[in-house]
């Protein structure tokens, strides 16, 4: 196996702690705590999870969900035999705690990893201009393959809510959640696994501008994937959860990119400078937050959790 390849263009640590509460944090938590309080949801459950506030009945709301959740899947493995839907199948059992090792995980990540290197998968073929970016099938591989390539993706959006508009980024980030999928399942040794990381590694020497051939959130999309891979691919959070918080605005917020995609997979990645960012976002989510404690109408419970993971690192000391 190849390592990542080491980077031109490290970003300079930032050395720094928290040391008092962001203003209108706590207030921020409260009503999250208010809006999850009697959701039985998978959102809700994990919210109360998070805040120390189960219920009795919780235990035995997470084997209804879990129960539900493999009865709503195919013989195939499939949930309506849609990818996306497929592989957040995955994510949302395995952070039920149904483990890799059962039944319902196996069957399910069976009919993903069956997508990984068929037509249509990113970084197939090869143009004078993805060959410049090492976009193509001579630098990267190991990818999954939502449709055909004759078969158009997008628009696409994901459980958090983002949409990619463009096709090269849709398939990029479908990949880059079916990896996590994967990941999270215990499969980090199968050979086309690591390619995708390895392809990863080699991506992010190109990722040099905010604005170039990647946009933005396609770039969060393979942190999001990065922040649950093994050693030695680990080694490359610190430099692009770096890279992600040097191009954060003032107001906590960045430019052309989604602020939950973001927040999401810098509170996977779990670096210093993650903490950092999510720390300068909290006034932007909170700006964003609405009476019932929630964040809007799109994709309302996810965004919440993600509000409120966020919301809880920045909290903590250090």
């Amino acid at each position: 196996m190849r390592r990542p390849v080491p980077s031109r263009h490290r970003t300079r640590p930032m050395v720094t702690t928290v040391k008092q509460e962001i203003p209108g944090l706590s207030n921020g938590i409260g009503r999250l705590s208010g809006f999850f309080e009697n959701r039985t949801t998978r959102p809700g459950l994990l919210a109360r999870r998070a805040l120390g506030r189960l219920t009795d009945s919780d235990h035995g709301l997470r084997d209804r969900l879990i129960r539900e959740m493999r009865g709503e899947t195919r013989l195939d493995g499939s949930f309506g035999g849609a990818a996306v839907p497929t592989i957040w199948r995955v994510i949302e059992l395995m952070e039920l705690g149904h483990h890799d090792d059962q039944a319902g995980v196996i069957r399910v990540i069976g009919w993903v990893l069956n997508l990984q290197e068929q037509p249509g998968a990113f970084g197939e073929g090869c143009t004078d201009q993805r060959h410049r970016n090492k976009v193509c099938e001579h630098f990267i591989g190991g990818f999954f393959s939502a449709a055909p390539p004759n078969e158009r993706l997008s628009p696409v959006s994901l459980p958090s809510g983002k949409v990619f508009r463009s096709e090269g980024a849709a398939r990029f980030a479908i990949s880059c959640l079916a990896l996590r999928a994967a990941l999270m399942a215990g499969n980090e040794s199968r050979p086309a696994i690591q390619r995708h990381l390895e392809s990863l590694a080699v991506l992010r020497e190109t990722w040099t501008s905010w604005d170039g051939y990647f946009s933005p959130d396609a770039i969060v999309s393979a942190l999001s994937a990065l922040a649950v891979a093994p050693p030695p691919f680990r080694d490359l959070l610190p430099d692009l959860t770096g890279f992600i918080a040097q191009h954060q605005s003032a107001d906590g917020t960045w430019p052309d990119a989604d602020l939950f995609h973001v927040l999401d997979a810098l509170v996977a990645a779990g670096t210093l400078s993650a903490k950092l960012a999510v720390c300068q976002a909290v006034p932007a989510l909170l700006e964003h937050q609405r009476a019932d404690g929630g964040f809007g109408s799109t994709a309302p419970e996810e965004r919440a959790l993600i509000g409120l993971r966020a919301l809880l690192w920045a909290r903590t000391r250090g």
